[in-house]
């Protein structure tokens, strides 16, 4: 047990440490840090901080129409909130119970950043030795600076991020249940969870897909071991319930997809570079082929194996060449963990180390720009309380 405590540590030094660091200058509500102008809004900076209010309004409503009309004023059709999954609200209003909400939303935050790193840890382990699984589990605790940030603030993220490296890690270890479970965690937090199952599919399908024209289909079809994967179905089956759900209190089967402008899926790819999208607005975006070429290198590298892992990857990375949005980073933060594998041998080496030594400072500075400036306007908090 003392084995367990002492490798837990660690993990949860490297969850909490930078996050309260960012916390810091907030708080005390310094007006400057290296020059950097801070919000004098204190923590109500933090909580503000998109789309953090949005999961409020879940959370307390869970998409009552009336109940959004009537308490909140947000320049948002009530149609806009299903668009925000319904489990990292649930857990908000969960936590609320102890907290209140703005800060039980930033606990479960908390919480699931741990869980992601957590999990990332025990993924990480197949793939270098234990000594170096913590530096990476560090390096994925910081990096990129959008990861950074968005586990600093009311975000679902975290949620998604930890049930999806955990859904993938109980997968590769043919723990099928488990990792069906925590793949309908990651559904109920963000439609992307769909490429989990579809991801599962490819795995289980490609690597027999060979014998199917040499072997009876329903010889093949045996050899698939349906029954014994049988649970991966739970994640479209969530996603399915989760629609009933919105029949039921939405009046719209379809709400998601009715949500208005938050579906930033155009054809054709690379839509990102048209900067009169009007979540792109600017042409200053050089930085989104090296976002590009990082992940092609990654599936590249990912494609030896062709395991999930691979699977996953591939799928998403190709969906985000589909993404019109300037947050591009925060889009691809799903494959982030599985990129820190495909290049954990040059991530290990002591030139690395020293590069990122260097990046500390402007990472926390990006991190505390960043969060002073993408606040949502509000007004009156009391609703949100």
């Amino acid at each position: 047990m003392k084995v367990k405590f002492k490798d837990f540590l660690p993990i949860l030094f490297f969850s909490l440490i930078p996050t309260l660091l960012i916390w810091l200058p907030f708080y005390l509500r310094l007006k400057t840090v290296w020059t950097i102008p801070i919000s004098q809004n204190g923590m109500a900076t933090i909580v503000a901080n998109y789309d953090g209010p949005l999961f409020l309004v879940v959370a307390k409503t869970f998409y009552d129409p009336a109940a959004i009309t009537q308490n909140f004023s947000f320049p948002l059709p009530v149609s806009y909130y299903p668009a925000h999954f319904p489990l990292f609200p649930a857990m908000i209003k969960l936590f609320s119970l102890i907290t209140g909400f703005p800060y039980a939303m930033l606990t479960v935050t908390l919480l699931s950043s741990f869980l992601a790193l957590y999990f990332f840890n025990k993924f990480i382990r197949d793939y270098t030795e234990k000594n170096n699984s913590l530096w990476l589990t560090f390096l994925f605790a910081i990096f990129p600076a959008r990861w950074l940030i968005v586990r600093s603030v009311g975000s679902a993220e975290p949620m998604f991020l930890a049930s999806t490296i955990a859904s993938i890690y109980y997968f590769k270890k043919e723990k099928y249940l488990k990792a069906g479970i925590w793949g309908i965690m990651a559904q109920l937090t963000k439609s992307a969870g769909i490429i989990l199952f579809v991801s599962y599919l490819a795995a289980i399908i490609f690597p027999k897909l060979s014998k199917a024209a040499t072997q009876p289909f329903g010889k093949w079809i045996k050899s698939l071991e349906l029954k014994k994967i049988f649970p991966i179905l739970l994640i479209p089956l969530s996603l399915l319930g989760l629609f009933i759900f919105y029949k039921t209190n939405v009046g719209d089967f379809l709400a998601y997809f009715h949500s208005g402008d938050n579906i930033h899926l155009f054809f054709p790819p690379f839509q990102i570079f048209n900067y009169s999208q009007p979540w792109v607005g600017t042409f200053w975006l050089e930085e989104v082929i090296f976002v590009y070429l990082f992940g092609i290198l990654g599936v590249l590298t990912l494609a030896k194996n062709k395991d999930v892992i691979f699977w996953f990857t591939a799928i998403f990375f190709i969906s985000t060449i589909f993404v019109s949005h300037r947050d591009i980073i925060r889009y691809s933060l799903p494959i982030v963990p599985f990129l820190i594998a495909a290049f954990s041998e040059a991530l290990i080496k002591k030139e690395f180390k020293i590069a990122i030594g260097l990046l500390i400072i402007p990472i926390y500075l990006f991190s505390l720009a960043y969060i002073s400036q993408n606040v949502m306007p509000i007004s009156d908090w009391s609703p949100f309380l």
